[in-house]
């Protein structure tokens, strides 16, 4: 259809048929006052502030829901429209509390703005005001009912961005009111949305309230340093400290929403753990030093280790939410010692197709083609808890009629619906996968290959699982068959760029294939090396197999820990503490899943003397007396990347022929990590901790099905033993359907659970 010809404010303009006088508006730069309308919520047309004028209309229309029409002539700045608005304005201040001096939202409230132009100074009101009680939506949102002026964006943005209806309106008129109807917290992962929706003061931060005002805010864009999604965001600060994280709009990565773990985990930053100082451990003790020292007894502990034991004792593991960088940095060094046992991957288990791999995982296409595929195939993902703006843009792509299967290992609650969906335990998976792909008969195989915009996405849980290669091979075998796109959901803020910058054994920067690779992750731990350097790993909650590292470290003779944090098990093992900076105290670059470079500055002060982890490496290459440690700025080291990568010569990839193993195993652990424990600095984020994921779900405790409970004979709550090896807990018992038969739900990355060894391997549940 031909584009409509309108008139606004005499201003000639074309429209889209069906398009609405605001949305015409807005792209023509002509502002129109709002309060119910956003841009990715249905229009509701309710708070009625976007009063117009038309031409030969006998009232003002609201231009958010009055479609265009050829030859329309609209005024938004007329008498006419101008009395309507004010007359609206009117109406929502009659029983709004004065109370902006204590209002968090003072500074950067729509209705404090726009009453500035549309208010009066007098009223005609003499009844007294009506007063709301708070809800309590949890330990992330703070509530004053009083001030909601019922425009329902919260209430649309869980119904239709977020997936799960969480707040309502009930009573009609002065009477209504918006809440949970039943009082419970919010559950969403992205619930903190709702506060930057809300046009007034009725929903706040809760961990920010009544710390700072906006105008003493400064605001930095940076991205976020959580999942492979690279959430844009802007980092508030006031005196160099981090006050709060809030959206930064990119429509192509995450519009303007982002997850709870990326708007609230700033709160870690400036935990009690924080590491200040270097510390070096001398007879059994640990003391706090000067840099120069702890660097030259960590750079004479490694050459000890060279010297005595050769190159190939030293290892070094790295977060993968370090930086492009670090990690850079961190594997030039160690291979000018004459080592590549580097790794990120510290939850796998399987490298077997790590030789055959692309230069990084991800996806093939953008992440907002997920939006338009019509089949969608999920395979060892729980998308909404591991990416989080991932998982809104699949519920997008259903709400657009796209169906989804779910090819899992345990029976989750999507914020979306599932068209089919196959959960059997981790190992009767690859057997799964494998008649999915070869029968044709399947159900599931047939709406597989009805479609005609497949994607196909595997998770973090496929990734973990001790069979990943075999995965990783029946699910681009999937795609090919459908002629879809394979996209590789990885763990970590900067998978891709650990690849791309050589932290892994196998390659070097760029790509480029070893003649002698090093060892990979588990390997290290399994082959304990005599010296390692750790960058932001936390062994007991971010390995696959905890007593495996921590028996490794044991044995070590020199291990150097660049560590934002004190960790009470580190020091166990460690003889130097390095305080490093996490990503707001730095400058550095984030490659996202689509492989997109995002480069940032540092927004916040170091706290203490810690440093960025680049200048530490820096530094120890210079005292290492190795070639090209000689950089001043994050950004060279970036552009050396960039050169190495315009030089690099083309990968030949492919995927491993995957082969099916039959499995005499009869009960085998999910090790799902808990949405709020995957890094270090969520671990210390008090409101996140404090969050119903945390408490209800019960991440402490082992979870069946009601037929495994019931052939162990063992009643809810009851304290059970998992049995896994040599390695033991003892855990209450939960029944859950939602567990596969043949499976334990045993969360890992958490405290209670790191005397377990394998997150996915086999176990054993027995009666105490």
């Amino acid at each position: 259809m031909s584009d409509i010809e309108i008139e606004i404010n005499g201003q000639p303009l074309k429209a889209k048929p069906n398009s609405m006088i605001i949305q015409v508006a807005d792209e023509a730069g002509i502002y129109i006052p709002r309060f119910c309308y956003h841009k990715h919520l249905s229009i509701a047309a309710n708070c009625r502030m976007c009063l117009v004028e038309v031409e030969k209309a006998p009232k003002a229309l609201p231009a958010c829901a009055t479609p265009v029409m050829p030859g329309m002539k609209v005024f938004t700045q007329s008498p006419k429209a101008l009395a309507a608005q004010k007359a609206v304005m009117e109406f929502l201040l009659i029983n709004h509390p004065l109370d902006c001096p204590i209002c968090d939202q003072g500074g950067e409230c729509e209705l404090q703005d726009l009453s500035m132009g549309f208010g009066s100074a007098e009223s005609f009101y003499t009844f007294g005001k009506r007063s709301v009680e708070d809800e309590d939506l949890g330990p992330l949102i703070s509530t004053e009912m009083t001030r909601c002026i019922q425009c329902t964006r919260c209430v649309r943005f869980g119904e239709e961005i977020a997936g799960m209806r969480e707040l309502g309106a009930t009573d009609r008129g002065e009477d209504m009111e918006i809440g949970t109807y039943i009082e419970k917290a919010m559950r969403s992962e992205v619930s903190g949305n709702i506060i930057d929706l809300c046009p007034v003061g009725a929903l706040t931060s809760k961990p920010f309230r009544f710390t700072a005002r906006a105008w003493e805010l400064n605001q930095y864009p940076t991205i976020a340093a959580h999942d492979c999604m690279g959430s844009n965001v802007y980092a508030h600060t006031r005196n160099g400290k981090v006050m709060r994280m809030v959206p930064h709009e990119n429509v192509t990565i995450n519009q303007t929403w982002i997850s709870d773990r990326d708007r609230f985990s700033y709160e870690g930053f400036y935990h009690a753990d924080r590491l200040e100082k270097p510390m070096i451990q001398v007879e059994g003790q640990w003391q706090e030093t000067d840099w120069e020292t702890a660097l030259e007894r960590a750079v004479a502990g490694l050459r000890a280790i060279i010297t005595t034991q050769g190159a190939e004792h030293i290892a070094a593991l790295a977060s993968p939410n370090s930086t492009l960088e670090e990690f850079y940095l961190l594997q030039k060094l160690l291979r000018e010692l004459g080592s590549s046992n580097i790794d990120h991957r510290l939850r796998q288990t399987d490298f077997s197709d790590q030789h055959t791999m692309p230069l990084f995982p991800g996806l093939s296409g953008s992440i907002a083609d997920i939006e338009t595929a019509d089949i969608i195939l999920l395979i060892g993902s729980h998308i909404q808890k591991e990416q989080p703006i991932a998982g809104l843009r699949v519920r997008q792509a259903t709400r657009q009629g796209a169906q989804v299967i779910a090819i899992n290992m345990m029976d989750y609650d999507f914020n979306f619906p599932v068209s089919a969906k196959k959960i059997v335990a981790p190992h009767q998976f690859v057997e799964t996968l494998s008649a999915i792909a070869n029968e044709q008969s399947d159900p599931i195989t047939s709406l597989l290959r009805n479609g005609k915009k497949v994607c196909v996405l595997v998770g973090i849980q496929a990734s973990h699982h001790p069979e990943a290669a075999a995965i990783r091979g029946f699910a681009h075998q999937i795609a090919t068959i459908c002629k879809g796109t394979l996209g590789l959901l990885t763990e970590g803020a900067n998978a891709a760029g650990a690849w791309i910058a050589g932290a892994i054994p196998h390659r070097a920067p760029a790509g480029k294939s070893l003649e002698s690779p090093g060892l990979d992750a588990e390997t290290i731990w399994k082959n304990p090396r005599k010296a390692y350097v750790l960058l932001n790993v936390e062994p007991e909650l971010d390995c696959t197999n905890a007593p495996l590292a921590q028996n490794a470290l044991e044995q070590a003779e020199c291990v150097v820990a660049l560590t934002i944090y004190k960790n009470p098990t580190l020091m166990q093992y460690a003889q130097v503490l390095l305080p490093v900076t996490p990503f707001t105290e730095t400058a550095g670059t984030f490659v996202n899943v689509t492989g997109q470079w995002q480069r940032f500055n540092g927004v916040a002060r170091p706290v203490g003397e810690s440093r960025p982890a680049w200048k530490v490496l820096r530094v120890l290459g210079n005292l290492f007396h190795c070639d090209g440690f000689d950089y001043h700025t994050a950004h060279e080291i970036h552009d050396e990347i960039k050169i190495l990568m315009d030089q690099a010569e083309p990968l030949k990839t492919s995927f491993v022929t995957p082969r099916v193993q039959k499995s005499n195993q009869t009960l085998s652990r999910i090790g799902e990590i808990p949405l709020y424990a995957g890094d270090n600095v969520q671990r210390r984020a008090k409101a996140l901790q404090a969050t119903q994921d945390i408490i209800q779900e019960n991440a402490v405790g082992i979870r069946v099905h009601p037929e495994i409970a019931n052939t162990l004979q063992v009643n809810e709550t009851e304290i059970v033993t998992a049995v896994q090896g040599n390695h033991r807990v003892k855990l209450p018992l939960f029944i859950d359907e939602r567990v596969p038969i043949g499976a334990a739900y045993v969360a890992g990355g958490i405290l209670a659970t790191t005397d377990l060894s394998e997150l996915y391997g086999p176990i054993e549940i027995r009666k105490t």
